[in-house]
């Protein structure tokens, strides 16, 4: 079966429609951009049919041929977005967080309850290489029980669009606190946070909140386990990185310091100082259709003349991810069987940052996630 995909914003959502185009699953494509310039020149390059362009979110909702859209909008967007696609009937990807609000991922998860429908946070890092090796080990026993997991985010986002000065560290944390739920694909049970540092005085007013980093303790829910994840946006020397490291009775596995350095791999019983070894995570494309395993690697992406949206090149290709998410999707949406993370997931691991950031707020108060973000 192919399903009819509408890609709505088409800065970073360009990077995906050579991906649906070759994608064997992906039927006709319809793409959304206010600016009907920039929308025709993206049209052209991709050679989308005029009738599928849409200046319109509206408009587009209200053509029934779409089955599904994947919203690649600013952060603000996602949420309203989100819930009106559903109203009108369409399946929905979209990219991180799937909202700002406790009361924004309900209503989601409420409307894919009512109208089953399918949501998926296209979350990048829970696809990408480096987390799929981690969660290879992890499925065939190697790592041994699991005892702890710490995860980070931090990046320079000096320079980006307007909404995203003063951001809280928290607020955008899916692409570590993802990684340590999805591994075992647990849930967030509650959270502890702690602010450290102070960001520039004139970013504090845009959502009341001066802090440089944020430092999550998360307890997982039905488990021993827990996981210490940190996130700082501005006024922090650090080169960027996304990871995760994983921590087994049997074997380890931590993230490089610094992006394209291999992973380095602790293994239990071995005498010193021969417990840690650098391995380099598979690709993974054998786990995609042919048609599109080539946009694993780099020099793809926005097409033959290199260009390619800030977030890729800076999030070093995002390890892959961007073929695994289309394949993910739309392999969903063909099945009827959920793709990791649907909407009760991915309201969980968003709300574990935005939660976290209130707890923050409170001096480190333990909260607890409510229990319809969990899957049972």
């Amino acid at each position: 079966m192919k399903t009819n995909i509408a890609i709505v914003g088409l800065g970073f959502g360009a990077e995906f429609l050579p991906i649906y185009q070759r994608h064997p699953m992906c039927g006709e494509i319809s793409i959304c951009q206010r600016n009907e310039k920039s929308l025709n020149e993206i049209g052209d390059k991709f050679d989308i049919p005029a009738e599928r362009r849409f200046t319109s979110y509206e408009a587009l909702l209200a053509d029934d041929s779409i089955q599904a859209v994947h919203i690649n909008t600013p952060i603000p967007n996602h949420a309203e977005q989100t819930i009106a696609a559903l109203k009108a009937g369409k399946n929905v990807a979209c990219t991180v967080p799937m909202a700002t609000s406790e009361e924004d991922c309900k209503a989601i998860v409420d409307l894919c309850n009512e109208t089953g429908l399918k949501y998926m946070m296209m979350e990048t890092v829970v696809y990408a290489r480096e987390f799929l090796y981690m969660k290879e080990l992890y499925d065939k026993g190697e790592l041994g029980k699991l005892q702890f997991i710490k995860a980070s985010h931090q990046q320079d986002m000096e320079g980006w669009p307007g909404y995203w000065p003063g951001l809280p560290p928290m607020h955008y944390a899916t692409h570590c606190v993802g990684p340590a739920l999805g591994l075992a694909r647990n849930e967030a049970e509650y959270v502890s946070c702690f602010a450290s540092g102070t960001i520039r005085e004139e970013m504090h007013a845009a959502y009341n909140s001066p802090f440089a980093v944020e430092s999550t303790h998360v307890k997982f829910k039905d488990s021993d386990l827990s996981a210490h994840i940190y996130r700082s946006l501005f006024d922090v020397a650090r080169q960027y990185r996304e990871t995760i490291e994983v921590y087994g009775s049997e074997k380890s596995v931590e993230w490089p310091l610094i992006e394209h350095e291999p992973l380095v791999m602790h293994t239990a019983g071995k005498p010193e100082p021969e417990i840690p070894s650098k391995v380099t995570a598979p690709d993974y494309a054998d786990r995609l259709p042919e048609e599109i395993r080539a946009f694993t690697t780099g020099g793809v992406y926005g097409g033959d003349d290199g260009e390619e949206h800030l977030s890729f090149t800076q999030g070093a290709g995002h390890g892959g991810s961007h073929p695994h998410l289309v394949h993910q999707f739309l392999d969903m949406l063909n099945t009827g069987t959920d793709s990791y993370p649907n909407a009760v997931e991915s309201a969980n691991i968003t709300l574990t940052g935005i939660l976290a950031h209130e707890s923050a707020l409170k001096g480190g108060e333990r909260i607890d996630l409510p229990s319809w973000s969990h899957r049972r």
